[in-house]
Formats: C-alpha cells, sequence, structure tokens
C-alpha cells in the first residue's frame, strides 16, 4: 500500500490530514502540558496541607506529638510531603521527555511537511506548464490548418477563374504553399510537444508524485509512532513513581501501626500527675456532746492565756478549708495550746533569740501558705523560678528539663572555649595568622558564662534533690495528702488574718481581728518565755523531709529519729526537739509517734 499509487489524485486531501496530524500532536502536547500543571498545584495543595498541620516550634503543639498518635499523624505529614515530592517528579519527567521533545518534534515535522508540499506543488506548477504549452501549440496547428484549407481553396477559386490573371492566379498559388509548410510546421511542432508532455505527465504521475506522496506517508507514520511513544513514556513516567508512593503509603501505614494507646496512657500520666494522693477519710464528728479538751501540762499557754483566747475569739471560729470539699468544714474546737496551726509565725523555743513584736507581727501578718489546695495551682500570677507553683511530680519534670537545658548550655559553652583554645594555640604557633592575646577576653567571658551556668544547674539540681527527697515512697494515701498540705498550709485559728473560700471560689482574707492578734502574740510571746522545757514523751521518725520555714517550726531530714515533747492535739502539728537547743513543730502525717506505753493516751500515727 502506497499513497503515491493509491491517492495520486488526492492531493489536496493529504495536505489536509497531514496538517489535522499535526494538530492532533499539538493537542496531545496541550494535555501533557496541563498534566504537568495539575500534578505541580497537588503536589504543591499537599505541601501546603503538610506545612499546614506540622506542629509550630515552640509551641504547646510541638509537646503533644510526644504521643504515639501524633508522632505517627506527624509521620504521615511527612511522608504527604514525599509523596507530593514524586508528583513533581512526574511533572518534571512528563515536561522534559513529552513536552518539550514533542514541541521539538512538530517544528521538525511542520518544516518537513512544508517542503514535500512545496515539491509537490512545483511538480504540478510543472506539468500544468507543459500542459498549457501544448494547448498552445494545438490551437495554432488547428489554426494554421484551417488557413491552409482556406488558402488552398481561393487558389482553386482563383485558378478556375477564367477573368483572373495568371499572376493573381500564381500569387494565390504561393500564399496557399506558404499557408501548407505553415500548417507542417505547427504540426510537427505539436507533435514534439505532445511527445514531451505525455513524457512529462508520466514522469510526473508515474514518478513525482508516488515519490513525494511516499515520503508523506512515511512522514505521517513517524508522527503516529512518535505520539505512541509519547503514550508509552506518559505511562512509564507515573509507573516509575509508584514504588517511591508505595514506600510512602507503607510509612504511613507502619507509622499507623506503631501507635500504642497504653503509651499514650502512660505519657497522660507522665504529664498531668501531679504526686499528690487523694484525701483520707473524714472522721466522724459526733456533735451530740461537746467536745471537751483537757489542757496538757505541755502547753505553750497557761490559764491566763487561755482565757483571753477564749474570750477573744469565742464564737468566731471558722473552718479549715478543705481542698477537696467546697464549702468550709467545721473543725474541731481549737486546741488550748498553741502552736504553729494558731499562728503560723508564732513564738520561737525558749533558746532561741526573742524578736521585736512589731517585726515578728509584720511578718505574721504578710505570710501566705505555699498552696491552699488544687485549685491554687491553676490561678494566675507570675510562674516561680523554682516551679513551686506546681504539684510535685510536674515540678520535677520541670525542673529536671531545666537542668538538662543548663547541662546543654554548658556543653556548649566548653566547645567554644575548646575551639577558642585550639584557635590560640594555631595563632601561638603562627602568630602571622593571629594575636593570640586577643582572644583571652573571648576565654575569660566563656569561663564566666560556664562558671554562671554552673551555679544556675547546682541552684535547679538542689531544687531537684529537694522535690525528689520530698515525694512519697510509701503508699498511706491518706497520711501523705494530709501531710502535704498540713505542710504547705498549716491550719490557721480564726482569730487571725486567714484565707478562705467565698461562695464564688475566690480567695479573700479577713482581716478585721489585728488588734486581737496584737494581744494573742504579746500574751503567746510573754507565756512562752517563761514555760520551761518539756520532758520528752516518745520518739518519732521522719518518713519524710519537711523544711522549717516558719517560726516555730523545726526542719527534719526523712529517717531522722528525734523526741516527742508534745503530742498531736488535734490541730494536725507535733511539737518535737532533736536536742536542747532545737524543737519546733512538724506536720503529724510527715513522722511515725511512738509514745511511751505509761504516757497518757499513748498511740502511734503512720
Amino acid at each position: 500500500m502506497s499513497w503515491g499509487t493509491e491517492l495520486w489524485d488526492q492531493f489536496d486531501n493529504l495536505e489536509k490530514h497531514t496538517q489535522w496530524g499535526i494538530d492532533i500532536l499539538e493537542k496531545y502536547i496541550k494535555f501533557v502540558k496541563e498534566r504537568t500543571e495539575i500534578e505541580l498545584n497537588y503536589a504543591k495543595q499537599l505541601r501546603n496541607l503538610s506545612k499546614k498541620y506540622q506542629p509550630k516550634k515552640n509551641s504547646k503543639e510541638e509537646e503533644e506529638y510526644k504521643y504515639t498518635s501524633c508522632k505517627a499523624f506527624l509521620s504521615t505529614l511527612n511522608e504527604m510531603n514525599d509523596y507530593a515530592g514524586q508528583h513533581e517528579v512526574i511533572s518534571e519527567n512528563m515536561t522534559s521527555q513529552i513536552t518539550v521533545e514533542l514541541a521539538r518534534y512538530v517544528q521538525e515535522l511542520k518544516q518537513e511537511r512544508k517542503s514535500h508540499f512545496h515539491e509537490g506543488r512545483k511538480a504540478q506548477q510543472h506539468i500544468e506548464t507543459c500542459w498549457k504549452q501544448l494547448e498552445s501549440s494545438k490551437r495554432r496547428f488547428e489554426r494554421d490548418c484551417k488557413e491552409a484549407d482556406r488558402a488552398q481553396q481561393y487558389f482553386e477559386k482563383m485558378d478556375a477563374d477564367i477573368n483572373v490573371t495568371k499572376a493573381d492566379v500564381e500569387k494565390a498559388r504561393q500564399q496557399a504553399q506558404i499557408r501548407h509548410q505553415m500548417a507542417e510546421d505547427s504540426k510537427a511542432d505539436y507533435s514534439s510537444i505532445l511527445q514531451k508532455f505525455n513524457h512529462e505527465q508520466h514522469e510526473y504521475y508515474h514518478t513525482h508524485t508516488p515519490n513525494i506522496f511516499q515520503k508523506i506517508q512515511e512522514m505521517e507514520e513517524r508522527r503516529i509512532v512518535r505520539i505512541g511513544e509519547s503514550m508509552k513514556t506518559y505511562a512509564e513516567v507515573d509507573r516509575q513513581v509508584i514504588p517511591i508512593i508505595g514506600k510512602c503509603l507503607d510509612g504511613i501505614v507502619k507509622a499507623a501501626e506503631s501507635i500504642d494507646q497504653k503509651n499514650d496512657s502512660q505519657l497522660v500520666v507522665e504529664a498531668y500527675k501531679s504526686g499528690f494522693e487523694p484525701p483520707g477519710d473524714i472522721e466522724f464528728e459526733d456533735y451530740t456532746q461537746p467536745m471537751k479538751r483537757t489542757v496538757s501540762d505541755n502547753s505553750l499557754s497557761n490559764s491566763k492565756g487561755e482565757g483571753k483566747s477564749e474570750l477573744k475569739f469565742g464564737g468566731k471560729s471558722k473552718g479549715k478549708l478543705w481542698p477537696f470539699i467546697k464549702k468550709n468544714k467545721p473543725p474541731p474546737p481549737p486546741p488550748a495550746s498553741a502552736s504553729p496551726s494558731a499562728v503560723p509565725n508564732g513564738p520561737q523555743s525558749p533558746k532561741q533569740q526573742k524578736e521585736p513584736l512589731s517585726h515578728r507581727f509584720n511578718e505574721f501578718m504578710t505570710s501566705k501558705p505555699k498552696i491552699h489546695c488544687f485549685r491554687s495551682l491553676k490561678r494566675g500570677g507570675a510562674t516561680p523560678e523554682d516551679f513551686s507553683n506546681l504539684p510535685p511530680e510536674q515540678r520535677r519534670k520541670k525542673l529536671q528539663q531545666k537542668v538538662d537545658e543548663l547541662n546543654k548550655e554548658i556543653q556548649k559553652e566548653m566547645d567554644q572555649r575548646e575551639a577558642i583554645t585550639k584557635m590560640k594555640d594555631v595563632y601561638l604557633k603562627n602568630p602571622q595568622m593571629g594575636d593570640p592575646a586577643s582572644l583571652d577576653h573571648k576565654l575569660i567571658e566563656v569561663g564566666q558564662n560556664i562558671e554562671k551556668l554552673r551555679q544556675e544547674t547546682q541552684k535547679f539540681e538542689a531544687w531537684l534533690a529537694e522535690v525528689e527527697g520530698r515525694l512519697p515512697v510509701r503508699g498511706e494515701q491518706a497520711r501523705r495528702q494530709s501531710g502535704l498540705y498540713d505542710t504547705q498550709n498549716p491550719p490557721s485559728v480564726t482569730n487571725c488574718a486567714q484565707d478562705r473560700e467565698s461562695p464564688d471560689g475566690s480567695y479573700t482574707e479577713e482581716q478585721s481581728q489585728e488588734s486581737e492578734v496584737k494581744v494573742l502574740a504579746t500574751d503567746f510571746d510573754d507565756e512562752f518565755d517563761d514555760e520551761e522545757p518539756l520532758p520528752a514523751i516518745g520518739t518519732c521518725k521522719a518518713l519524710y523531709t519537711f523544711e522549717g520555714q516558719n517560726e516555730g517550726t523545726i526542719s527534719v531530714a526523712e529517717g531522722e529519729t528525734l523526741y516527742v515533747i508534745e503530742e498531736d492535739k488535734g490541730d494536725g502539728w507535733t511539737r518535737i526537739r532533736r536536742n536542747e537547743d532545737e524543737e519546733g513543730y512538724v506536720p503529724t502525717s510527715y513522722v511515725e509517734v511512738c509514745l511511751d506505753k505509761n504516757a497518757k493516751g499513748a498511740k502511734t500515727y503512720i
């Protein structure tokens, strides 16, 4: 099958068909180009989507990504970013391997097509010219033949006419001969041109046109093959990224399988565990019988002080704020003996130097408990440097994190110092490279920074050791809970300025009894100074470390054994002595008390 023989007379249709083929190729190029733009836009949108849901640095979201489910989501975002990269690869490969190549091929194809059809039109013009020559010689031959016939007829007429002279007849005869000769010449010319035309026509239809059409056919077939190869490349470009896309999807599946709900639950515990224990059982309070409290001989107050206390505060006693109950729970009647629960900044032991009353009173009025209840942990205000506003477990984690950060900064400074030292050695060996003395200032500055960071680290490590020492290791929930609150918020009698809970949950201070506090403090100091050292009624062992920061309290270390000189009167405090010069109050829940058997009301607190 050849277009030269089958389509020898379809030159115009072949011209239209080849132009249509080029249009199809350009349409396919446009299709691939739009596909590459879609891939680029899709990849861009995927990257923007992945970036949109990435956790912001140094934000709360970044802390949330410690959970396995959030880590899996983060892995999914990263895999989607790689997934978007593969679509960019598709776009780039389609552009370079299809769009650019086909665009260049189309230009070459147009040039080739133009040359082929230009050659065909040239052959057509040549055969048309030969045809015109043939027609012209044919018309001339026909005209000459007719002129020769007319000249012959005129001669015969003149020769037959007797009236015509011999000269006229001879002239007519000569004219007829001339016309016959011209006809013969035209005939010969026409025959020659006709033979030439037939030869040219044969060449045109059997040689030139088939060759031109064959080239056009080959050109069109190459175009068809090329578009088919481009379609294969189109598919291969997609197929090449399928394994990588599969790996991205496998990564998402692997991330999903790595989710550990138990681990996430444990992380929640570590994130929000306060270190507190649930409160213990509330003791039954029998109001059917009047509460009586026997004044102990070991009390710090005398009958005169008791009378003053009862006179001043009778009927005004308010309940201690319980951390888990909205309304105030009515406490037992205040003990007859004064203790740190009655006055947080109470009197010192008899052996301690007595401070001016005004100084002691001001300190008493401005002192605040560290932690009132769980609600106070969420209240606003500046965060203390030692994170003392946080629960023990959270405070420990924050301090540990701070220590780790400081250690990293120290290591960074040490690396910088090492680098400067090496540079100084180089300068010493090669003075032309720099002045070694110019680095001394930097070394001193780095050394000072390291020293500051070490001091800061030691401070936080001390706080961390304190917290870790205070964290309970035993399981007695009731004692640890009550001990925590009794230590940080010692119960206070209602005759002094105290914190209480208003109906809306806020905290106010009752300061309407300042004059009464002054009287109590004065009488209390007088009575305490006259008091003789009390005898030991038992021993106790410190279960936890307690730092006595308020007046009247004493610091104890975990595991330390001390003497009990006054047992708990119901206010949550026990009076102990380390030696003759050191005595004070500690929370009853922080010690394990063992009274002598012969002591009245002896019992053991666990």
